[in-house]
């Protein structure tokens, strides 16, 4: 197991959440506006505290982690990043080696981390565009490379499609689904069907309380999708289709 949650809450947002995530496979959370998807994510990446209850990575609590040695094993992307200065995509790229830097160097090992995640992102192409004149689509998959210049062990995405069309929707998380099957990928989401065709488990948030846990399959059931979200649903293969 890599993390766990026990009894776990926060001030806001988040009530007695209990539950165990594999070391790899995609894992989407899911839930209506103000569900507390965020505040658990954030929770698992060591970013919001205090909190009660527990909150563990590879059995220790994600607080109690020195930063640094959190940072090579658990990366986060957040759903958007705003960078003032004029810093190429691959030096934005680059920031993702932060928890290695020994120094102001760039290591060999460094450049082949980022030249590996701009080739699995496809941001090869504009690597050396000032990141400010991407477009959304764009600078999230460069956001996506920074993170994976970690080489983390578990990676945390909070709406990651959030600016993407319909065809990078898709291709991202083809890619995520790719990564899964040698790590821990966790991405929020508001998309059922994107999690009903490519997440293996869906946590769903309803008030700030785990509405379900499993399965997309057997979690996304017309009942709760009903309950939780005031949508009736029909399940027609691997998507949906709702009535209001």
């Amino acid at each position: 197991m890599s993390f766990r949650a026990a009894a776990l809450g926060f001030a806001y947002g988040l009530h007695d959440v209990s539950f165990e995530l594999p070391s790899a496979g995609l894992v989407a959370i899911t839930g209506p506006n103000g569900a507390g998807k965020s505040t658990l994510l954030g929770m698992l990446a060591g970013l919001r505290s205090p909190y009660r209850g527990s909150c563990t990575y590879q059995g220790v609590e994600v607080q109690a982690w020195k930063r640094p040695e959190f940072a090579r094993r658990v990366a986060f992307l957040p759903q958007a990043l705003r960078i003032q200065f004029p810093f190429t995509s691959q030096e934005v790229v680059l920031m993702g080696r932060t928890p290695y830097s020994g120094g102001w160097m760039v290591s060999p090992e460094d450049e082949a981390a980022v030249q590996h995640a701009m080739k699995v992102t496809d941001t090869q192409e504009f690597a050396l565009r000032d990141f400010r004149s991407l477009s959304g689509g764009e600078a999230q998959r460069v956001i996506l490379a920074s993170a994976l210049a970690q080489q983390p062990e578990a990676l945390l995405l909070d709406e990651p499609t959030t600016f993407l069309d319909l065809k990078h929707q898709f291709s991202l998380y083809r890619l995520l689904s790719d990564l899964a099957q040698r790590m821990l990928v966790v991405a929020v989401t508001h998309d059922l069907n994107l999690a009903l065709q490519f997440a293996g488990r869906v946590l769903v948030l309803d008030r700030g309380r785990l509405a379900g846990d499993g399965p997309p399959a057997e979690v996304f059931e017309p009942d709760r999708i009903e309950r939780v979200f005031g949508v009736r649903a029909q399940m027609h293969g691997r998507y949906m289709t709702y009535e209001g």
